[in-house]
């Protein structure tokens, strides 16, 4: 379907946002690096592979239960950079700033992102401010790059998805676009819940050290663990069967979500990861996810079969089926 102007569903993360990228930006920009469309490009230089990436956060609340833009935007870069199987080194930051914005909340912003990139072990290296008359931005937009050594082996990319492989996730899913909701919307619901933004090349690199054989990994960030799914079987081809008993969800997530009527599957996540791997590799990436503060509820939440490819079927809690397809619309508007 054509549209004559954006939607904010194009921002989405989900089908509108896909065919954005394909109908308008992949024909201009065309080359074997954007073509593979992974969280990062994954660049030979000489005899060294490098990664690097890009991306502009304009989440609403700019603080929330949990973090900040600032950490967000550090911790959104390090994990696009490390699940391509880099080891993230530097970024840059821009920061478009609205006028009137506070001073004491840009100093705690970016106090935070310096905190957040020790943690990483990366340094912030070069970066741009811009100010904008009222009304211009919504307080404060942040862009950061990354870029980072690639030193695993292998290459991990959706087309080296194969049959047998079994899904892997890190964590509980839904926790950063539950907290941004409950934040958003004042509900009025006892249970902290907070964001689980946080870097995960630490935690990476132990999955990477413990399993030569990773094929594809993936952080499910907008449009949450259901999109990333959906997106990955229709580009690899395959049928990916996930058990909803499998997959790890907080009760209070689960509460934000009986409340405003969404689905878990389809929030957004910024500490979350999922993995392809073959079978016989399984135990070893659960042992090495189960042993890191990151990693302690990783479960195996599916597999992979060539049947009905392009295809992501969920068994329900109940016993029956269904499809699992890329959302549409804007579920939960300026989440990351």
């Amino acid at each position: 379907m054509k549209y004559d102007k954006i939607l904010l569903e194009h921002g989405g993360g989900g089908l509108l946002s896909n065919e954005l990228i394909a109908e308008y930006f992949l024909p201009h920009f065309k080359n074997p690096y954007l073509e593979r469309l992974e969280d990062s490009a994954v660049l030979t230089i000489g005899n060294q592979k490098l990664c690097f990436t890009t991306d502009s956060y304009v989440v609403s609340p700019v603080f929330f239960p949990g973090g900040n833009i600032g950490s967000l935007a550090v911790h959104g870069t390090v994990n696009d950079l490390s699940v391509c199987g880099g080891k993230p080194l530097y970024l840059s930051c821009g920061f478009i700033l609205e006028e009137g914005f506070p001073f004491d909340s840009l100093e705690t912003i970016i106090q935070t992102m310096a905190k957040a990139a020790a943690e990483a072990n990366v340094n912030i290296v070069t970066g741009d401010t811009k100010v904008v008359t009222r009304g211009a931005v919504d307080g404060i937009f942040i862009n950061t790059s990354g870029i980072g050594l690639v030193e695993y082996p292998g290459l991990l990319a959706v087309k080296n998805i194969q049959p047998g492989d079994v899904v892997i996730l890190n964590g509980t899913i839904g926790d950063h676009g539950a907290a941004i909701m409950k934040s958003r919307e004042n509900l009025g619901l006892t249970a902290e819940i907070l964001s689980d933004s946080a870097p995960l090349n630490d935690l990476i690199a132990g999955v990477l050290k413990a399993s030569p054989n990773i094929h594809c990994m993936r952080d499910a960030t907008r449009g949450g663990l259901g999109a990333i799914l959906a997106e990955i079987a229709k580009s690899a081809q395959v049928r990916i069967d996930v058990n909803e008993r499998s997959i790890p969800v907080q009760d209070n997530v689960r509460g934000v979500c009986e409340i405003l009527g969404l689905d878990p599957l389809f929030l957004a996540n910024e500490g979350k990861m999922i993995l392809f791997c073959p079978a016989v590799e399984a135990q070893a990436v659960l042992a090495a996810m189960h042993g890191h503060k990151y990693g302690h509820h990783a479960a195996i939440i599916g597999s992979v079969s060539r049947a009905a490819q392009g295809r992501v079927v969920l068994k329900t809690s109940i016993g029956g089926e269904r499809i699992v397809d890329l959302p549409t619309g804007e579920l939960v508007p300026r989440i990351c």
